[in-house]
């Protein structure tokens, strides 16, 4: 068996390619939706990643700006931003690029953006409602996800399914996404015991650990669905958290790294910052 490879970049084309009538109806009403990024510091991955937010931004035809303040801002100093930006009419979306310097608390500063601007699903009202099974933003990581095993065709109806990583940026919300769709779930991570006896026996195997190449081929069932979540640079090549070369002959689906699962993240971004500016319309 050779795993059907799922295009990351091409699903995520068509996401933005739907987004497109929907943003030319909200500047109808004289609303064009905006997207406002933080960055503290200078992390050159995080430059990466806000480089390619600021493009999808503009190819839509949104309003994104990015704010870069230097490695020294206190955390007085963000919140003050965070607060203008939740004040400001013009912004549907905020979202602070993490991770931030050392000296500023992270949650305190996710916990400060307007959860009806908090388009990353980070705040602990947005995690609350998913918890509930209430409406609200989900992270887009995990938002992506679902919508490429969604693409797969794949019943997920009592499949199990088994989420490598435990963040609550990605593994926490995608446990609770996968048993929304009836999914029975096991929340594994680097320090589980016989971790690859768990990983065997999932249908649906969802890696967001962070340690390069961690999930090898014959750790994973046979026809299972591999949604490998991981970034990482190895001598100078992007690889994921899954062994892509022995996976892919063990698994019926499976994301490419680069070229899965990180370009639906950017979709999800998109998509939450638009529904952002719908509800402001609707308000």
């Amino acid at each position: 068996m050779t795993a059907q490879i799922i295009d990351g970049k091409s699903i995520a084309l068509a996401v933005r390619e739907g987004l497109t009538p929907r943003v030319e109806a909200l500047k109808a009403k004289g609303i064009t939706p905006g997207l406002t990024v933080l960055v503290v510091g200078d992390d050159p991955a995080s430059a990466i990643y806000v480089r390619n937010k600021d493009r999808a931004c503009k190819k839509l035809g949104m309003a994104g700006t990015v704010t870069r303040l230097a490695e020294e801002t206190t955390q007085e100093e963000l919140l003050q931003i965070v607060h203008k930006l939740n004040a400001d009419e013009a912004v549907h979306g905020i979202l602070v690029q993490l991770p931030l310097p050392k000296h500023i608390d992270e949650q305190a500063v996710l916990r400060a953006i307007d959860p009806d601007k908090d388009v990353d699903g980070f705040h602990a009202m947005n995690a609350g409602r998913l918890m509930n099974g209430e409406e609200g933003f989900v992270a887009c990581t995990p938002k992506g996800v679902m919508r490429l095993l969604e693409m797969t065709g794949v019943d997920l109806n009592g499949k199990n399914a088994v989420v490598v990583g435990r963040s609550n940026i990605v593994g926490k919300p995608m446990a609770l996404l996968l048993l929304q769709k009836n999914c029975t779930v096991t929340i594994a991570h680097s320090r589980t015991k016989n971790l690859a006896e768990v990983t065997r026996g999932a249908d649906i195997l969802v890696v967001a650990v962070g340690r390069a190449e961690m999930i090898t081929g014959d750790m994973i069932k046979p026809g299972a669905v591999v949604m490998d979540v991981g970034i990482n640079r190895v001598d100078g090549k992007v690889v994921g958290d899954v062994d892509f070369e022995s996976a892919k002959e063990v698994a019926s689906f499976i994301t490419p790294v680069p070229g899965g699962v990180g370009a639906m993240t950017i979709a999800m971004l998109m998509e939450n910052t638009v529904e952002a500016a719908e509800h402001y319309a609707q308000r």
